[in-house]
């Protein structure tokens, strides 16, 4: 999954003791859907980088999309030690996840410059701050999956670039990338509602049941912070 910087609230939820064990039942279903998100981006990645205007383009969206099953194949090496079958695991969550990339398919490179951004490291944020309340050698898995793929700088150039010259192309991103926010919350919820062992990995990570709230807040906050990034807001 391609992401681009750590929620600020990361320290200091790393220093929380993990309230959840390494056998929760909850890890393997973390892991299933973190793999098919990595799945269904390197197939996005590779679709979107026809978009592109240029050879540099591809060759960043293709980069992009390589690093993606490179990421897939930790979660597939961590799921067959704990004795499961990834991809068994991971075919409950291709419903909403494919619901949210059909929902926000882009129609211009620079949507999907702006997905790629925004969108994906969203998708880190919330499974970031679901990794605090966790063990360790768990938590490691995840933060390796959402590892930084050195390609964001480029994305950032060409979207500023073209927000810069244009106060239409501003516009029309930013209403873009709020469309983005809301459908992933949405997603976010129905994944949720349907699964009680990733409530539970939530409810760890945002410090209890009173903060699950806070936590799609700060999911806006870092979102916001990116926009700025891009010159959307």
């Amino acid at each position: 999954m391609v992401m681009n910087s750590v929620p600020s609230t990361d320290a200091e939820a790393q220093s929380s003791p993990p309230r959840l064990s390494a056998d929760h039942p909850g890890v393997n279903e973390l892991f299933a859907v973190l793999a098919y998100g990595e799945v269904a981006a390197f197939y996005r990645l590779t679709d979107e980088a026809r978009m592109a205007p240029d050879l540099r383009g591809r060759i960043s969206m293709a980069a992009m999309a390589a690093a993606e099953m490179g990421h897939f194949e930790l979660l597939r090496q961590a799921l067959d030690a704990r004795g499961v079958d990834v991809v068994e695991a991971m075919s409950k969550y291709a419903t909403a996840l494919d619901n949210y990339h059909r929902l926000t398919m882009p129609s211009t490179w620079l949507e999907a410059l702006v997905k790629t951004y925004v969108g994906d490291a969203m998708a880190a944020d919330f499974y970031l701050q679901i990794a605090n309340g966790l063990p360790d050698e768990v938590a490691d898995v995840v933060r390796a999956v959402l590892a930084e793929t050195k390609h964001s700088q480029f994305v950032v150039d060409e979207v500023r670039g073209a927000v810069t010259a244009s106060a239409k192309q501003r516009s029309r991103l930013a209403l873009w990338s709020r469309r983005l926010l809301g459908e992933a919350i949405t997603q976010a919820q129905y994944v949720l509602a349907d699964h009680d062992e990733l409530v539970d990995l939530v409810v760890a990570g945002a410090a209890g049941l009173a903060h699950l709230a806070g936590f799609f807040d700060r999911i806006q906050h870092t979102h916001d912070e990116r926009m700025r990034e891009l010159g959307l807001a």
